[in-house]
């Protein structure tokens, strides 16, 4: 009896497959809340989850994002974490009422971290005074409630480490999210006990280079992967997606490109990022 024709899987379907079998990831950074997920968020995550993508942590950079995050997790318990804070580029917003709003959402156990919070002096969105007043704000607040800090920094590594070096003792960790520096700089971040993020920078030719060096020096137990969605897509990701959005879907490409990096198997790698993201968000083990 005749059967449906189908094509072969091109290689990357049949890898996704072989990664949703092997793999339970957590993408500790994806901006789930941004309205170019609106038309499409369900299948969004339903893609993530068959690629391995087991959990996300979805960021929250402002009040108003991390209300929205709040309402993702209750719709997908288990499955979808968040991060309650202020971006730097939104500091200028941050009053009274900010830490108020901050401190009630994270009281919710769906929120695992504070933050996205830090400096960026690349952009300067906000003037640098109200980027200072609002991260010290988030740092206080993170060591009130024992949540980790989920961290931002651009352009401004010397000033955003010596306002991190006095509260060391008194934060319960925190990660250097999205990090794009080189050794000199990872160095710094590991002296604070920080975990560390990679995204897809490190795909980029061009710019990935400082990270790339890096990237062989996280401890195993530091590192963790994340995606960012939806900017950030990995530059070598081929066939390129036609919407130029990246997704949690490609975080296992992420970590592939690490674990080659490391000269590492990428089993390794993903287990060890896995336990990581569970010990610092404090998340069940599976």
């Amino acid at each position: 009896m005749g059967g449906v024709y189908r094509a072969p899987l091109p290689r990357s379907a049949l890898v996704v497959t072989i990664r949703a079998q092997v793999f339970d990831l957590i993408d500790i950074g994806a901006n789930l809340t941004h309205d170019s997920f609106d038309a499409d968020r369900d299948a969004v995550l339903a893609a993530a989850a068959a690629a391995g993508v087991g959990r996300i942590v979805v960021t929250g950079t402002s009040v108003t994002s991390s209300v929205q995050a709040a309402a993702l997790c209750e719709l997908h318990p288990g499955k979808l974490y968040a991060t309650a804070g202020v971006h730097p580029h939104h500091a200028s917003d941050f009053d009274a009422h900010t830490t108020a709003a901050l401190r009630a959402l994270l009281a919710n156990p769906a929120f695992v971290a504070a933050g996205e919070c830090g400096l960026d002096f690349f952009r300067d969105y906000s003037p640098r005074d109200a980027q200072r007043r609002a991260f010290a704000a988030q740092l206080e607040l993170a060591c009130e409630v024992r949540k980790p800090v989920f961290l931002h920094q651009r352009d401004a590594h010397d000033e955003f480490v010596a306002m991190l070096t006095p509260l060391r003792a008194s934060l319960a960790g925190g990660v250097a999210h999205c990090f794009t520096g080189g050794p000199r700089e990872l160095e710094s971040y590991l002296e604070l006990g920080l975990h560390v993020g990679v995204t897809g920078w490190v795909c980029d030719e061009r710019r990935g280079g400082d990270l790339r060096a890096a990237v062989p020096r996280i401890p195993l137990d530091r590192l963790l992967v994340e995606t960012d969605a939806p900017y950030l897509l990995p530059r070598d990701l081929s066939p390129v997606p036609r919407s130029r959005r990246n997704e949690p879907r490609f975080l296992a490409h992420v970590l592939e490109r690490i674990a080659t990096l490391r000269n590492e198997p990428v089993e390794a790698v993903a287990r060890a990022s896995t336990a990581n993201a569970e010990r610092l968000f404090g998340l069940p083990a599976r």
